[in-house]
């Protein structure tokens, strides 16, 4: 537990990811409330009790809980909090909060199409099928309250919603307007950058989020606020959010230069290029490897360095010369 400027306390939680822990925030006010919830496990729940009890509260004192996103290592408690009676969140959260089964199945369908013309081998296809395990890990509940941006949170009147899509389509910030403090979720991390992760369309005809492309829209929406202080998910509270987001922004652009550098010899597919950017990790990691690939295919492709043709029903991205 770290107790923070005047109305905020970080409490650092455990999870069984990659990821390592993550950090929820209390946040005193009209209410309490809880910005995020961990994931669902005894430990991490243990751990919650034992520091709220740190900082003079038990789970009762908590009254509503607010979402930066819909991760399961971030809304994992929430069903476990006795006295919640708002939780809040952006509207794209609401399928996975509540369980939406025309969503899930939504979701494997959108996959299995884009597999498909992305030229991924059908043994891929049965890790679509994990999606509803990830349910294990996060709290099924009713999304009382949505935030979109400009948004004052409930109970906190000096802190507004600044919509930050990219890593999750339901991705929020919240920004104190006094002294620029942001509770940034994953959005943007001091030790690394995060996944822009694929997610179907949440409204029927829309076209699929780009969501690279959200990601650096995101970032650069950022750089118009008087960024003070970032409490982030994961890793550590900074405060030089005015320099590291264009350092993100150039990392990726190289990375993308490296990934057009792949068409010299002619057309590819997303798997072939998924191939060739992660040899090393593409089968233990196939869903965040196919994720970044599209991501920088996307990119390259809204800055006219690739473009596309259908072959047989197979997506071909070559250089445009």
């Amino acid at each position: 537990m770290k107790t923070l400027k005047d109305t905020i306390t970080q409490l650092t939680l455990p999870t069984p990811y990659a990821v390592g822990d993550v950090h929820v925030y209390l946040l005193k006010g009209d209410r309490l409330s809880l910005i995020d919830a961990g994931v669902k496990t005894e430990e991490c729940w243990d751990s919650l009790v034992e520091q709220l009890k740190e900082a003079g509260y038990q789970p009762e004192d908590i009254k509503q809980v607010i979402l930066t996103h819909h991760h399961p290592d971030h809304m994992g408690l929430v069903e476990r909090l006795p006295n919640v009676d708002v939780i809040a969140g952006h509207p794209n959260l609401k399928p996975w909060l509540e369980r939406e089964e025309e969503y899930f199945s939504h979701y494997e369908e959108f996959f299995k199409g884009m597999y498909k013309e992305s030229g991924v081998p059908e043994r891929f296809f049965p890790l679509l099928k994990g999606l509803r395990k990830t349910l294990n890990w996060t709290s099924e509940g009713k999304l009382t309250h949505e935030l979109t941006e400009g948004d004052r949170l409930p109970g906190h009147e000096e802190w507004v919603t600044i919509e930050t899509p990219g890593h999750a389509q339901s991705h929020l910030s919240f920004y104190r307007e006094g002294d620029g403090a942001l509770i940034g979720g994953d959005h943007l991390l001091s030790h690394i950058s995060s996944n822009p992760l694929l997610e179907p369309p949440h409204k029927e005809g829309e076209a699929r989020p780009r969501p690279l492309l959200d990601y650096r829209h995101s970032m650069e929406k950022l750089l118009q606020w008087e960024l003070g202080t970032v409490y982030p998910g994961h890793g550590k509270i900074f405060d030089h959010a005015h320099e590291l987001i264009p350092e993100r922004l150039k990392k990726q652009e190289q990375r993308s230069e490296k990934v057009l550098r792949m068409f010299s010899e002619g057309p590819l597919r997303a798997y072939d290029v998924c191939k060739r950017l992660f040899p090393k990790h593409i089968e233990n990691q196939f869903g965040l490897t196919m994720s970044e690939t599209i991501g920088q295919l996307d990119y390259l492709e809204s800055v006219g360095k690739l473009k596309v043709s259908y072959v047989n029903g197979e997506k071909f991205y070559q250089a445009n010369r």
